[in-house]
């Protein structure tokens, strides 16, 4: 980790009491080309500003394409927008086929693209589960592979998993499922991966104070809940998982890999 070039691009909008001194910075990031699936918003979104900070090309694929205007407006011509479907395999591997070839390499790929919408079992048919899957889990391998002629040593995957596979929730099986089996992708396309000197990690938020979270699902008493499971009181923020994944992205964390990186204040029922 060096500290922040004098000509490193400015930090879009932060959360909450989070402020452009928190932010760590890595010199070797400079230049470099990363992938962010799911990007327009919450923590995708962090993710992409800290990385276009860090002086790094982002290219962010997802299916709001308003929301990917504002992004690119808000963090400047270093963040690229594409309309990408992550169930549409053609689609996502035309779309990283054609970044791969225009730089030759993509230094990180972050498989970030997810949907959490809680179904009761009853109502949990075959094809809204094989529909979710599609966007958590599969996903993650159809980019990956995609991606792999362009993965050079070392590159970085990160692929998103979350605190709720450690925990367990009603409702939630389709998400917890698939969240689980991306824990299981990561340790095994690290070992794979391992002896083209590629990294795969699984980095797991927390519950996170995204703008959805805080305004469709966050009330006082889970807010109090929250702070009484994790082991630091404080709320977790969207720029908090993504300066753990910009660690991951750098060299910083080159001796890092098939790891699952817990990054949500300590919660107490692992």
């Amino acid at each position: 980790m060096q500290q922040r070039a004098a000509n490193a691009p400015a930090l879009g909008a932060l959360s909450m009491e989070y402020t452009a001194t928190d932010i760590a910075y890595y010199g070797d990031l400079q230049g470099k080309i990363a992938l962010v699936t799911g990007g327009v918003q919450g923590i995708g979104a962090a993710i992409a500003n800290l990385f276009v900070h860090q002086g790094m090309t982002v290219y962010v694929g997802d299916i709001d394409t308003a929301r990917g205007a504002e992004l690119v407006t808000r963090l400047g011509t270093a963040c690229h927008f594409d309309h990408v479907d992550v169930t549409e395999t053609p689609q996502v591997m035309a779309w990283i086929s054609e970044i791969g070839v225009r730089h030759g390499t993509i230094h990180v790929l972050v498989n970030n693209a997810a949907s959490d919408r809680r179904v009761p079992l009853e109502e949990l048919e075959a094809r809204l589960w094989d529909e979710l899957l599609a966007i958590n889990l599969r996903s993650h391998l159809v980019t990956t592979r995609a991606a792999l002629p362009y993965l050079k040593a070392g590159s970085s995957v990160i692929n998103l998993g979350s605190v709720t596979y450690h925990v367990g929730y009603a409702e939630l099986s389709a998400y917890i499922a698939s969240k689980g089996g991306v824990v299981g992708l990561t340790r095994a396309l690290a070992r794979e991966l391992g002896p083209h000197g590629i990294r795969v990690n699984c980095l797991t938020p927390g519950w996170t104070m995204t703008e959805r979270q805080l305004n469709e699902v966050v009330t006082p008493e889970t807010l109090t809940w929250v702070r009484q499971a994790q082991c630091l009181a404080e709320l977790l923020q969207p720029e908090e998982i993504a300066q753990v994944a910009t660690f991951l992205a750098s060299r910083a964390s080159s001796a890092i890999t098939g790891q699952i990186l817990l990054a949500d204040k300590g919660w107490a029922h692992h």
